[in-house]
């Protein structure tokens, strides 16, 4: 599916950017700094955000029909993502791609 239409890959783009991100911030940010960001549920949550964006991700690429239930999911996710890394502090970077990509996953299940 090479032809993508602007709102798919504006939607795989947020993905791949919050996948990359959540990685990011937990291997390089949580972990070596400890305490509430290495909380059992916090690393869960930022694990499966991490994967349902690559998941969502994929779909669209493979030209999958069940796309928009993986970006519903996602969306949860994410929002639930966003909300967690807020509360820990300190995680700008992830609260917004997680945001971006809700919003973008939410716009595509719809």
């Amino acid at each position: 599916m090479s032809d993508h239409s602007d709102a798919m890959q504006a939607c795989l783009d947020a993905c791949l950017h919050c996948y990359r991100t959540c990685l990011g911030m937990l291997s390089g940010h949580c972990l070596e700094t400890g305490g509430r960001h290495v909380e059992p549920e916090h690393v869960r949550l930022m694990l499966a955000c991490a994967e349902a964006c690559r998941a969502s991700a994929q779909m669209m690429l493979i030209g999958s029909p069940v796309h928009r239930h993986q970006c519903g999911a996602c969306a949860e996710i994410c929002a639930a993502c966003a909300r967690s890394c807020e509360a820990v502090g300190g995680m700008e970077s992830c609260v917004a791609a997680c945001r971006a990509c809700e919003r973008e996953c939410r716009a595509m299940a719809a």
